[in-house]
């Protein structure tokens, strides 16, 4: 189970608090958002998470600050989840090295391409960082292999096409079966996540049955602004994660 949180948001101090709780509650993988003005593939209600970040004063050394603090409290896997623009100006290099010293495992920018991507990649396999594509329905038989030999770590699946969101279960779980046939027949290298859509129990076992894991980012956003700022919105946000992954 892949949980998508953005860094700074409801708050900078309790987000590596935040993630530790998460991780106890079940998550194997946590997906640090980094907070970016156009977040292209993003619906919302991660779009205001990113802005109240934003807001909070979150920029791209803050995250790695964040980054730093969650490894003293838990040593879950931490995916940066974010877009090129802010890297680039931040400088790929430093970037990369920077995300490595403060303890992330992985990037995911939907925005980069693996053709375009080649200082990119370099620079992760020189600092041990993973580099994960998506693929969506609209995604071709033969660009999904080029996009498995690129990847390492995980392969992310965008369940339906659009930006994420949570969405109606019947509609997720129609839309997703024969993209899942496509998927296993065409990515062999990496294992396969599945997320955009996912807000329920039933909904992860469903979508998930095939593959291996299930990532979910926008009903737990959700959750967040349902009990923030109630001084119990962890313990709420944590109790939404671990019934995501065991049910009630």
């Amino acid at each position: 189970m892949n949980i998508f949180v953005t860094a700074g948001f409801p708050e900078i101090e309790t987000s590596a608090e935040l993630v530790a709780r998460l991780a106890d509650a079940g998550a194997d993988l946590i997906e640090l958002g980094m907070p970016f003005s156009d977040p292209l593939a993003d619906g919302p209600t991660i779009q205001y998470s990113s802005q109240v970040a934003i807001e909070n004063g979150v920029k791209m050394d803050t995250t790695f600050d964040i980054v730093r603090d969650i490894r003293k409290k838990s040593e879950v896997p931490l995916v940066l989840m974010g877009y090129i623009n802010p890297i680039l100006h931040y400088g790929t290099t430093e970037f990369v090295e920077q995300a490595a010293d403060a303890g992330v495992d992985g990037l995911i920018l939907p925005d980069v391409p693996p053709e375009e991507a080649e200082e990119l990649h370099q620079q992760c396999e020189k600092h041990g960082l993973h580099l994960i594509y998506l693929i969506a329905p609209n995604t071709s038989d033969s660009r999904m292999q080029f996009i498995d030999a690129q990847s390492s770590g995980f392969i992310y699946c965008v369940s339906v096409t659009g930006v994420t969101g949570a969405r109606d279960g019947e509609s997720v779980a129609e839309s997703v079966k024969r993209f899942i046939d496509r998927v296993k027949t065409n990515v062999k290298r990496n294992p396969v996540m599945i997320g955009f859509g996912i807000k329920t129990h039933q909904d992860a076992m469903d979508i998930s049955e095939r593959v291996e894991g299930f990532v979910v980012g926008s009903a737990v956003i959700n959750t967040i602004r349902e009990h923030y700022p109630n001084p119990s919105w962890i313990d709420k946000t944590s109790e939404f994660v671990h019934n995501l992954k065991w049910g009630k």
